[in-house]
């Protein structure tokens, strides 16, 4: 028996994409950490008009809560629309423990040629130019002192340690009123905050602006920076100093701001997606 040319159910294979797709894997938010995330997706889909852009999140609660797809499953996504090749960038600030698994995830996905971004901070020259950036909200010295704060890592032997601890180290040496801190592990908040009280700084500063070096200002900086009780604010604040942090509004919305509201953050994002882009053509 032969096979009719109209069976109804004959599968139709996807048109295959000779241009990369362009996933962007993020931690995601289900508050107001999405504003930031938007605002890049528009500018993303603004510089990159013939990639189509997906979106994956690594954080599993988050998936949960708002219901959006993981890394591997937009990759399966990708795949299923024809694309055989990827750019992935991962949305984080160093390449700590969550970009190591953003790219096992990437590399050992079968059916795609994938190429890895780098993170905001990869490279040295990225943290000087992150540093410039974002010194343009920095108190001078004769007004106050910005503090940094960091997310961090509890990971002891992750290697990205010593990219938090330089990066504190560069920015006290380049800036006199400047410290830095992680929620996680090094450099220790509580630490910074002993030698904050020790050389009585707050003698010398009486303002103290908490600068978020996190890509959104979600729970980590309205509870744990700015939050009411047992957060960096209130116990700076019990050391004497007045404590602020900036704000942006953003489609009528107040806003802590995080690193995705300055554009030119935004750009060297996109400069890495260019770069992976371009690596891809060469090899």
């Amino acid at each position: 028996m032969q096979m009719s040319e109209n069976i109804g159910w004959k599968m139709k294979m996807p048109k295959v994409e000779e241009r990369p797709a362009i996933v962007i894997a993020a931690f995601g938010s289900s508050r107001r950490g999405k504003a930031a995330l938007d605002s890049f997706d528009e500018k993303a889909r603004h510089y990159f008009q013939n990639h189509r852009i997906y979106w994956g999140y690594t954080s599993k609660i988050i998936r949960e809560k708002t219901g959006t797809p993981s890394l591997h499953e937009v990759l399966a996504k990708v795949e299923a629309d024809g694309y055989r090749k990827a750019v992935v960038l991962p949305l984080q600030i160093f390449p700590g423990a969550e970009y190591r698994d953003i790219s096992e995830t990437a590399l050992n996905f079968p059916g795609l040629r994938i190429m890895v971004g780098e993170t905001l901070m990869h490279r040295w020259e990225f943290v000087e130019d992150v540093l410039e950036v974002v010194a343009e909200d920095f108190l001078p010295p004769e007004e106050g002192l910005n503090f940094l704060a960091l997310h961090g890592t509890s990971i002891v032997a992750d290697p990205v340690n010593s990219g938090y601890l330089g990066f504190a180290q560069l920015a006290a040496d380049k800036y006199p009123n400047v410290l830095a801190a992680s929620l996680e592990g090094v450099p220790d908040a509580g630490a910074v905050l002993a030698r904050i009280e020790r050389e009585n700084l707050a003698d010398r500063f009486e303002r103290l602006r908490i600068i978020p070096m996190m890509f959104i200002a979600g729970l980590h900086v309205e509870d744990d920076l700015m939050g009411r009780q047992k957060s960096w604010k209130s116990r700076l604040e019990g050391l004497g100093f007045a404590v602020e942090c900036n704000k942006i509004n953003l489609n009528g919305e107040e806003y802590y701001k995080s690193l995705a509201s300055y554009n030119d953050i935004q750009r060297f994002y996109i400069e890495r997606i260019e770069r992976a882009l371009k690596l891809m053509d060469l090899y």
